[in-house]
């Protein structure tokens, strides 16, 4: 998900290694803390593959900026990657949430809403983080508060990202279900 967050930065502006950097760590925040020793490589591999090009600048008051911008190529590897994300992007939280910053730079609203559809029947499988033997245990079965919240807190984030999901699909093309 480094590199989608880097095209998709990248699309919204031209930036240096720092403020990129900064960017990315806003959007995954403490779960994912994005250290120089991965985010670069992961630069020069965008860049090798021309889907970024660097472009040095003077610095205002220090040594020279490395200010790179997304090439058209990057472009279109940006929407292949949003319009064909794999099952980890949809079902993981934290990788949804970087596909979901991005999901606008896919042009075509059918294509967006194919991407929601996916999220959609995720989060209308049965699921829990406790089973008893195969079914899945609701909140009101545990004794365990804390256990308890977990699935207490899961619902509620469930139900309004569903209704969310659902509205969004609906001003998309009217299929909401």
């Amino acid at each position: 998900m480094l590199e989608l967050a880097i095209l998709g930065f990248l699309h919204d502006a031209a930036l240096h290694g720092y403020e990129l950097r900064k960017r990315i760590t806003a959007l995954t925040g403490h779960v994912r803390p994005v250290a120089e020793s991965t985010l670069y490589p992961a630069i020069k591999r965008l860049e090798k593959a021309g889907l970024i090009a660097r472009e040095t600048q003077p610095g205002a008051v220090a040594a020279p900026r490395h200010v790179l911008s997304l090439t058209p190529a990057g472009r279109r590897e940006l929407r292949k990657r949003l319009a064909e994300p794999a099952r980890g992007d949809i079902t993981d939280e934290n990788r949804w949430f970087t596909l979901l910053a991005f999901l606008r730079h896919l042009d075509d609203g059918t294509a967006q809403a194919a991407v929601l559809r996916r999220r959609l029947a995720f989060l209308e499988e049965p699921a829990s983080f406790f089973y008893d033997g195969e079914r899945p245990m609701r909140a009101e079965e545990l004794d365990d508060p804390f256990r308890r919240g977990i699935l207490t807190i899961a619902r509620a984030t469930s139900q309004a990202e569903l209704a969310w999901l659902r509205e969004t699909l609906t001003s998309l093309d009217g299929s909401g279900r």
